[in-house]
């Protein structure tokens, strides 16, 4: 008799799982990509948020009816952002009768918060 033992896969089981894996894959990249510019897009509406609280307070402070983000800056109103999506904020004021403020990212994104 021949005891051998044929422990192991065979080629058509391994190359079944690595299909499975990649159609699992393909399934998860484009949500997990999603969910990333969700949150990027959240980070980006809290600094707004931020600028547009630092800009009414400044305004109450000081009795102006602008506040540039600039200003905001060097009167440590806040602290300097950390970029998220390489997006700018230099180009924001901050109105007394409120509005909105946006910023672009190079990606193109563009994130408006209304105050």
């Amino acid at each position: 008799m021949n005891n051998k033992s044929k422990k192991g896969f065979t080629l058509v089981e391994i190359m079944i799982v690595v299909v499975i894996i990649g159609l699992l894959a393909a399934m998860a990249i484009p949500a997990f990509q999603k969910v990333r510019e969700q949150s990027r897009e959240k980070a980006i509406t809290n600094n707004l948020r931020q600028v547009a609280s630092a800009g009414q307070q400044y305004i109450l402070e000081e009795g102006v009816t602008e506040a540039p983000y600039g200003t905001l800056l060097d009167e440590e109103y806040f602290t300097a952002f950390q970029s998220v999506a390489d997006e700018s904020y230099t180009g924001i004021t901050v109105s007394e009768d409120g509005g909105t403020i946006s910023t672009t990212t190079t990606g193109g994104m563009t994130v408006i918060f209304t105050y």
